[in-house]
């Protein structure tokens, strides 16, 4: 093991306390900011609804980057596995079910063909 890579303890205490504190802050900023009764401002309300299909758009964009389609198998696997994505969401309208169900589509169909 190479000996740059080992943290000191006072170093490792330091690394949690980091961490624990920007958890606690990205988990209560938004009461921080928004309180009960304090009206939410309009651009704030607007991210909320276009932020997660942007991030999904994007995730799209990205696993589909690197796709060949102008050779075997021409980007099946991946065609495939986002139509199933596309239809299970369709079915339930929730997020949980197609990212699980596509990533298990995609996986056994690149190994299948």
């Amino acid at each position: 093991m190479n000996d740059a890579m080992i943290m000191t303890t006072p170093q490792a205490v330091l690394t949690i306390a980091v961490v624990v504190a920007a958890t606690l802050l990205t988990r209560f900023l938004p009461y921080i900011a928004f309180p009960e009764g304090r009206k939410i401002p309009k651009y704030v309300l607007y991210l909320g609804k276009v932020l997660a299909p942007a991030v999904f758009g994007l995730l799209v964009v990205y696993c589909l980057r690197k796709t060949d389609f102008f050779a075997a198998p021409h980007g099946l696997p991946e065609i495939i596995s986002v139509l199933a994505v596309i239809l299970l969401y369709r079915l339930r309208h929730d997020m949980a079910l197609p990212l699980i169900g596509g990533t298990a589509c995609y996986m056994i169909l690149i190994r299948v063909m």
